[in-house]
């Protein structure tokens, strides 16, 4: 059996967390591949908004398997947070979630650590979330990283006061005032939550559950344009967040890949610093904002907002090697007399639809424009009722990408989802 993959195709926020919780009624196991706590997929039904950090978007269908991979890196206080929220609400996680031993842990002097280097960077800041994801991966890169299944070792303490010592010396290079004991009582206390769990060996698991014929979705986090390869560096997360992510997130050989779905969303976002050509700048790009709510999930910071940038997309779907594409948030340009989508960038006098080396250069969009639908997607569960210009809208995108939009979100909640034909 094949494993489908669902990722971003943008700079993260592109609505994951919902589709994955509309499509698990049709898969067996949700695994997450890559990322952390620095991830926020927002569900929403019954009326209720749900974000989830760390655990896959799955778990609130409790027949379904839910596997946190190898290619994860797990931060036991915001941890424990998501698993007191989900309890409160009448779910019991453990019996259908189960984490990889060799996902690697974020220690409270990670997050001092982020913090350090951030601060030391000044205007050159990357934008991080100062969740320590970063100095964890690097740690882990750098063969000194600790993973959940060190914590049964009899030399756990140990191993974490050797790690804890290392980036006190390192801070003590930094003009920031750390203070990692005051982290320690909550992040020992979110270990134990995740010792009540079954730790396991999640490559050999997800290979079993394909051999035994099992429906499995790998659930990526952030988007393809930042990943720490072919994003837009700096200006990136620290871990590949394309699908070939999800082969060594999982341990997942590439031909046990099926579907990859792409989502982006029918505008473009981004959070922090870095790179954005089609970025608005002025009036419309807050309407874009306030009619998006384009708050960040986890930061809550404001994110930047601009038309959709094909020349991008069209890169994200060639690295991905997406399948079919899944459009979120047609809803929020409802109120547009126009609507306008990059096809081209100039750099340099020259027009090209290349994605540049030098991403940070001076680009200029090329755009084409389309008419607005001007009227409310919010009640539309149908496909043969969108409006013309959006169909037109749709088959721009299908025709310049060569791969079918299957999937139009059109609201939060998971009954705004239209499967197309």
């Amino acid at each position: 059996m094949k494993v489908d993959v669902l990722l971003g195709l943008q700079w993260g926020d592109e609505g994951k967390g919902k589709v994955v919780d509309v499509l698990t009624p049709n898969y067996d196991v949700i695994a997450r591949f890559q990322g952390g706590p620095n991830a926020g997929h927002s569900l929403e039904f019954n009326n209720i908004k749900h974000v989830l950090h760390t655990i896959p978007s799955g778990i609130f269908h409790l027949s379904s398997i839910n596997m946190i991979g190898n290619g994860v890196v797990i931060d036991p206080v915001i941890f424990a947070k998501e698993i007191a929220a989900l309890r409160a609400l009448g779910i019991e996680p453990t019996k259908n979630l189960f984490i990889s031993k060799k996902a690697h842990l974020i220690i409270p002097s990670h997050r001092e650590l982020d913090a350090a280097s951030e601060a030391a960077k000044g205007k050159g800041k990357i934008g991080s979330t100062l969740k320590g994801i970063g100095p964890t991966y690097m740690d882990k890169t750098g063969r000194n990283g600790l993973r959940v299944g060190d914590t049964i070792r009899a030399d756990f303490n140990d191993r974490y006061n050797q790690l804890r010592a290392k980036h006190k010396d390192i801070l003590a290079q930094y003009d920031y005032e750390a203070n990692i004991e005051q982290h320690e009582a909550d992040w020992f206390a979110g270990l134990e939550v995740i010792k009540q769990f079954q730790l396991i060996d999640s490559e050999y698991e997800i290979n079993r559950y394909r051999n035994e014929g099992k429906k499995i979705l790998a659930e990526g986090a952030q988007g393809s344009l930042l990943d720490i390869d072919f994003g837009s560096y700096p200006f990136v997360t620290s871990s590949n967040t394309i699908c070939a992510g999800a082969c060594t997130g999982l341990g997942l050989a590439p031909s046990a890949i099926g579907e990859v779905y792409g989502i982006f969303k029918a505008y473009c976002t981004r959070v922090g610093s870095g790179p954005f050509p089609t970025e608005l700048e002025d009036e419309v790009g807050q309407k874009l904002r306030d009619e998006g709510n384009e708050y960040g999930s986890t930061t809550g910071r404001p994110r930047r907002c601009g038309w959709l940038d094909l020349v991008a997309l069209k890169y994200a779907v060639m690295i991905n090697g997406v399948t079919a594409l899944i459009m979120t948030k047609a809803d929020v340009l409802d109120t547009f007399e126009s609507i306008k989508i990059a096809t081209s960038y100039k750099v340099k006098g020259e027009q090209t639809q290349i994605m540049p080396y030098e991403f940070d250069a001076e680009i200029e969009p090329v755009y084409h424009e389309f008419k607005g639908w001007n009227t409310s997607l919010a009640e539309i569960r149908s496909e043969a009722d969108f409006p013309a210009e959006l169909v037109d809208y749709i088959r721009f995108i299908e025709k310049e990408t060569g791969v079918p939009v299957k999937i139009v979100s059109v609201g939060p909640d998971r009954e705004a989802t239209i499967i197309r034909n």
